[in-house]
């Protein structure tokens, strides 16, 4: 039984919309966790929450760079 179908790929608006509000309350440069912990705050999904826990541990300078990095893991990338 699915009653509930599965939000995760970053092609669905709901998502991009989320992502690209939490790319926009974090305070540059920012590191995998100080990102996870805004998404936290800015209550977006879990799934979004997982996008960005799936980052790599390295310091962002901007949301592009963070942008452009989840773009190139299948998704279309965020316009933000």
């Amino acid at each position: 039984m699915t009653d509930t179908p599965a939000k995760h790929a970053l092609n669905d608006e709901p998502i991009d919309d989320e992502i690209a509000q939490v790319l926009r309350l974090v305070k540059y440069p920012a590191n995998k966790d100080a990102i996870v912990d805004a998404a936290r705050e800015a209550g977006v999904s879990n799934d979004v929450i997982t996008v960005f826990d799936g980052l790599p541990e390295q310091d962002y300078t901007d949301a592009n760079s963070v942008e452009q990095l989840l773009g190139s893991n299948g998704g279309p990338g965020i316009s933000i």
